[in-house]
């Protein structure tokens, strides 16, 4: 392992679940790389793989919504980082109502909605999706699901797959 590789999971990150509409279509993803990256205005920014349908549907998509995993919801990661949208309607059998631009809002699980205000394309296997927050709703969860509880599950896609 390299020393880039330990600095980064020695900081564990968050999990986070991210959903998407494009017209009648939903589809929703687990996502390790997302942070606030702005104050004023606010703003926050979700990174999806290239190889990901969610990432497919957001580069049409108005609006993304974001949902922190308490440590308790290794299910629901489960659900959204194992599966492809691809194979499967993610969003089948999963409690959600529609929010802001019809994006899915998992039912139990706090949120923050957005707009996608810009895209961030560095020729990586992920491209950013810059959100200005429209909604928010429920409590963070005091103790959040990180990546070293969900690295058991398998991807639908490898990172290089669509790249």
């Amino acid at each position: 392992m390299s020393s880039f590789d330990e600095i980064v999971a020695a900081m564990d990150t968050a999990m986070v679940v991210v959903t998407v509409a494009d017209g009648d279509e939903r589809d929703g993803c687990l996502v390790g790389f997302h942070s606030q990256c702005s104050i004023e205005p606010p703003r926050y920014v979700v990174w999806l793989s290239r190889a990901n349908r969610t990432f497919e549907m957001a580069s049409r998509a108005t609006h993304l919504a974001v949902h922190p995993l308490a440590a308790d919801d290794h299910p629901l990661a489960a659900h959204f980082g194992g599966e492809t949208g691809d194979e499967v309607d993610k969003l089948a059998g999963v409690e959600w109502s529609p929010g802001p631009g019809g994006v899915p809002l998992l039912a139990g699980v706090a949120h923050i909605a957005g707009e996608i205000v810009e895209r961030l394309d560095t020729d990586a296997d992920h491209v950013g999706f810059v959100l200005a927050p429209v909604s928010a709703s429920g409590s963070a969860p005091s103790a959040v699901l990180r990546l070293s509880a969900a690295d058991d599950i398998d991807p639908g896609h490898d990172a290089e797959e669509r790249r």
